[in-house]
């Protein structure tokens, strides 16, 4: 069988990068271009100077994936690329580059959902096995997602508000932590105890999830005290934060595995880097005779290697673009 090269081209928020996937779970390079250090400047991502900055480095990167694969265009079987959701500035750059790759060298163009991409990432780890239960937990997303195979997605449940990394980064802020403030949140709680009362958000025996419940007694308790002349103990607050997402969130996802008779669950997107969240789920895997996959640290926040490896069984399933493909910034279905 002759193998599949797919270039990926990822840029929905403020990571321009590039990717060689072989047979869907095979990273031959990767690069990724942070625009981090720009925006911890204006506290969060500013959507304009990230397109900017997408527009001055998408040719550089590609250029390095490609050197570093020591492949060229000839060699490449399919472009696939990020078209949503995201920034739509952002998204607008890679799609347009991908499309005029594709049209140059006559490549087949494959359309991926970020979404996807992101629970992929567990394929270059090991391959899916199926059915499985897919948690997919990032700044924008909060998803219990069943698949029975490849490309099949079934919704289980999803946030009514805040996604669960929006949280972390809104609760990062009432603690004044620089951005990005999740991780700064997520090592704050180990260094803390849960001394703080807050309210376990959605606790309840649907598979939804709701997080802005949680972020305003955060807010509430902070003012609170500071009206009473008291300091606010950083850690402990973080610690009591934390562990009532992470009590929530294995609740529900453990009730999903256990309802669809599944033993297999993957954990995708940049909160799957969070170590509390890691470490329980690891924990409770090991306990129920779960099969957990989650990616590396650096394949859970935005990368081409995801786009690439869910690219390849799109390419599979002959899912294609035409050249009047556009990036959208919403998108409701998987």
């Amino acid at each position: 069988m002759k193998d599949i090269y797919i270039l990926a081209i990822e840029s929905s928020c403020d990571e321009t990068s590039a990717s060689i996937i072989k047979n869907g779970n095979e990273e031959i390079s990767t690069v990724v271009l942070s625009q981090m250090d720009t925006h911890a400047n204006y506290g969060g991502v500013v959507p304009e100077i990230a397109s900017r900055m997408h527009v001055e480095n998408i040719t550089l990167v590609l250029e390095e994936t490609l050197n570093k694969a020591n492949i060229t265009m000839n060699e490449i079987t399919a472009i696939a690329v990020t078209y949503g959701p995201g920034l739509i500035g952002s998204l607008l750059i890679g799609v347009e580059a991908a499309k005029t790759l594709a049209y140059i060298y006559h490549k087949p163009l494959i359309p991926v959902h970020h979404i996807i991409g992101h629970i992929y990432a567990n394929n270059l780890k090991k391959e899916l096995q199926f059915p499985l239960i897919a948690l997919v937990i990032s700044g924008g997303h909060t998803e219990l997602v069943y698949m029975e195979n490849h490309y099949k997605f079934k919704k289980i449940g999803s946030t009514l508000d805040d996604a669960v990394g929006e949280a972390y980064d809104k609760v990062a802020r009432v603690l004044n932590l620089p951005y990005p403030g999740g991780p700064l949140v997520d090592a704050l709680a180990h260094k803390g105890e849960d001394t703080y009362n807050l309210p376990l958000p959605l606790d309840d025996d649907s598979y939804n999830f709701s997080f802005s419940g949680i972020k305003s007694a955060v807010i509430n308790l902070k003012h609170n005290e500071e009206q009473k002349g008291n300091t606010i103990n950083k850690e402990n607050l973080a610690c009591s934060f934390q562990n009532r997402i992470i009590k929530v969130i294995t609740k529900k996802t453990m009730k999903a595995l256990n309802e669809y008779n599944v033993n297999k669950l993957i954990i995708a997107g940049g909160v799957a880097a969070n170590k509390g969240i890691r470490n329980e789920f690891e924990q409770l895997c090991d306990i129920n005779n779960i099969d957990l996959i989650i990616p590396a640290i650096n394949r859970c926040t935005d990368n081409a290697a995801m786009i690439g490896a869910a690219g390849y069984y799109a390419y599979q399933l002959n899912q294609f673009a035409k050249y009047d493909l556009n990036a959208k910034s919403n998108i409701e279905n998987l």
